[in-house]
């Protein structure tokens, strides 16, 4: 298969999550592109979430190897969604973040069917992982038994020359407090929302330091990490405020559990202030000496030419919900810089690249059954 005009077609849908009609059309394109392939795919829909594209060379619960990744996009400028080759950049939203490596499991699925590999392959790609991720977990959820024994995940771009080997555990909080309204003039009268939840925050960050521009980048970034999303309190300049909230984004470790971030959360609140946890998943921890792994990388190292480093980072992955489910995870794209930002490009060089690291594992692994 030919990557790059799949790419730039694929860049062409404005597949911003919430805009059916375009997300309809890429996934039909892509159903189109291997419907004479003997590769069975569907696209599942559901009530409550954005559809989900699955295709397989087995009808099976239990595959060798899953590729997982999505086709939403964050909104851009309609000029973006033309895509634009300049030297090995290709510019365009979604060719980064990761409309090109979605191209990559479309080109290994046609390969595996096309010579027949003895392994049991599909891939999942969503199409809302921008805005949370409902349709992979409406799709898990339909499809309990589902697991992969290695799942590769190409949705961690930026550096081919990193393989991910950890990803940290997002949690996220809210913080109610609740005070007395009064008049401004007479602060004696109430008790300030707004300031109680400040006390807090300041409990808080005697545990959980904060890291900016200001503080630089700490030394060693394998740790626990919080920053204040939304703050809201008060209605009116006059008006001691009686109620205010926060959303706080909290990143863990593997050595962290959500069970000690709340006793340390529950030292911390002041009068008046309570949380919530509303949201929590688990840390993506890859086995960097499993067999899978070490031939995935000396088959990487082999078709770059170079070395390859494993990395930790703070962002998660929807890979964590197959992980869950006993799969070894890795994670592992191409190089590019503008991930939602006006410049997104990434180097069609490297996503050939990956391409190639991809079918070759594919065939080493079908060579071992």
């Amino acid at each position: 298969m030919q990557l790059l005009p799949m790419i730039e077609k694929m860049v062409s849908f404005q597949t911003v999550a919430g805009n059916r009609p375009e997300i309809d059309k890429c996934l039909q394109y892509i159903q189109d592109v291997l419907q004479n392939n003997a590769v069975k795919v569907d696209i599942c829909r559901f009530e409550n979430a954005s559809p989900v594209i699955f295709a397989r060379n087995e009808d099976v619960s239990h595959f060798d190897v899953l590729v997982l990744g999505h086709l939403d996009v964050v909104p851009a400028k309609d000029e973006m969604f033309k895509a634009r080759l300049d030297g090995d950049k290709l510019y365009g939203r979604g060719t980064l973040d990761m409309k090109s490596f979605a191209a990559v499991a479309i080109n290994s699925m046609d390969y595996v069917a096309q010579k027949k590999l003895p392994l049991k392959f599909g891939f999942i790609l969503s199409t809302d992982e921008e805005v949370g991720s409902a349709s992979l977990e409406a799709f898990l959820k339909e499809n309990p038994d589902l697991k992969a024994d290695i799942v590769l995940d190409n949705d961690v771009g930026g550096d081919i020359t990193k393989i991910i080997a950890r990803c940290k555990n997002p949690v996220y909080v809210k913080l109610t407090a609740r005070g007395k309204a009064a008049h401004g003039s007479m602060p004696w009268d109430g008790l300030d929302a707004n300031e109680q939840l400040f006390k807090t925050w300041q409990n808080i960050r005697k545990i959980y330091p904060a890291y900016s521009l200001q503080t630089g980048k700490p030394q060693d970034t394998w740790v626990d990490t919080l920053h204040f999303a939304i703050i809201k309190g008060g209605e009116v300049t006059n008006i001691i405020s009686g109620y205010a909230e926060a959303m706080l984004d909290f990143r863990l470790t593997e050595k962290s559990s959500v069970d000690d971030l709340c006793k340390n959360l529950e030292k911390c609140m002041a009068d008046g202030v309570t949380f919530e946890v509303q949201y929590q998943s688990i840390p993506v921890m890859t086995d960097e000496n499993s067999s899978a792994v070490t031939a995935y990388k000396k088959l990487a190292e082999s078709v770059l030419g170079q070395k390859i480093e494993f990395e930790y980072i703070g962002g998660a992955t929807d890979a964590r919900a197959l992980y869950a489910r006993g799969s070894t995870v890795i994670m592992h794209s191409g190089t590019g810089d503008g991930m939602h930002a006006d410049g997104e490009y990434v180097d069609i060089k490297s996503v050939e690249q990956i391409a190639d690291i991809q079918i070759k594992f594919l065939e080493k692994l079908a060579e071992a059954k």
